[in-house]
């Protein structure tokens, strides 16, 4: 869908009202920057944005009826419109007058173009303005796109870049990036130029190497080393992240959100659920499901009771006890449970 709103925002179809709605910031942001690219062809452009939690709607329309002065038409911005979502009666913060949003939209100013942005995963479908917005507005999803479409367009904006890049180093780029397409852009463009001169093929080596790690895949790394009973892993990417200025109940605190997720992945795998259903069940980006279930071996249910136990205690030494910090959970890290071998 928005392959197809771009395209006819490049030809010069801009429709005078459009509603975003969804979490995917990439593609609010690139609707965006098509349209003022486009607007700013037909003169300086006129931006006003108003974010719809802190000005009423009112002003918006107003905004929208007046004649620019710079050009044929001005870009009006109206984030955050919260009054499209499910809230509780009397508890909205602004008073938006929603019959003159109603009205406007049916009229809508031809001398501007405007955006409301509501980046909620969805609408209250029972409200006027809503079924209003849905009919009179163009109307788009910005969903992050399901894994193999997410794939297909890494490739392809590679390739837009005179890049190439192997389907696994893709895979990698999404482990470490995670799904945010706005991040993942900008790792290719940094992976895009490194390789500009010499048309190498982009491989998990290059992207390791390339892609900063994130303090979850850190974490991941040492909680998984501890287990298999690696205390040379373990306690080297503990004195990484210690010289990179992470405190250490913070990382116990994080440890032990991890040992929970795996213990709840575990849990759904006997049930008979498969990684991509306990993403959604769990709500975890569905590659942190994938590589617990791939780093799993002969894990025990007991073994992660036993560390988060040995966690709790670390997290009590660190709020009662004096002396240095750093070596609780050090000690804690130099008994690893490891593996349960069968």
């Amino acid at each position: 869908m928005f392959q197809k709103v771009w395209k006819e925002i490049t030809n010069g179809h801009i429709a005078p009202v459009y509603i975003i709605v969804g979490e995917e910031t990439y593609f609010i942001d690139e609707t965006l920057r098509r349209l003022k690219d486009k607007l700013a062809e037909q003169g300086e452009l006129d931006i006003m944005n108003y974010d719809l939690e802190e000005h009423l709607v009112d002003e918006v329309i107003d905004e929208a009826d007046t004649i620019p002065f710079f050009s044929d038409k001005k870009l009006v911005i109206a984030k955050n419109a919260s009054f499209l979502k499910a809230t509780e009666k009397g508890k909205e913060k602004l008073n938006h007058d929603l019959k003159k949003l109603e009205r406007f939209l049916q009229f809508p100013s031809d001398t501007s173009v405007t955006v409301f942005i509501a980046p909620y995963p969805k609408l209250d479908e029972r409200k006027k303005i809503t079924k209003q917005m849905k009919e009179h507005a163009l109307y788009l999803f910005a969903e992050t796109p399901k894994e193999r479409d997410l794939a297909i367009w890494l490739k392809n904006e590679v390739t837009n870049r005179n890049a190439m890049i192997s389907d696994a180093a893709i895979a990698q780029l999404i482990e470490m990036v995670g799904m945010d397409m706005l991040q993942l852009r900008s790792e290719i463009d940094k992976l895009a130029l490194y390789t500009a001169n010499s048309n190498e093929l982009i491989e998990p080596p290059l992207v390791e190497e390339m892609v900063a790690k994130t303090l979850e895949q850190d974490v991941f790394k040492l909680l998984n080393a501890y287990i298999r009973g690696d205390k040379t892993t373990s306690l080297a990417t503990y004195h990484d992240l210690l010289r990179q200025k992470e405190e250490p109940i913070a990382l116990v605190a994080l440890i032990s959100s991890q040992v929970r997720l795996m213990s709840n992945v575990y849990y759904l795998l006997t049930k008979g659920y498969h990684p991509q259903q306990i993403s959604k069940q769990l709500k975890v980006n569905p590659y942190r499901v994938k590589r617990i279930v791939e780093e799993r071996g002969h894990i025990g249910d007991q073994q992660l009771l036993d560390a988060l136990y040995g966690l709790g205690e670390v997290d009590l030494q660190l709020k009662t006890m004096s002396g240095n910090r750093a070596r609780f959970l050090e000690f804690f890290l130099m008994k690893p449970i490891g593996y349960n071998i069968k």
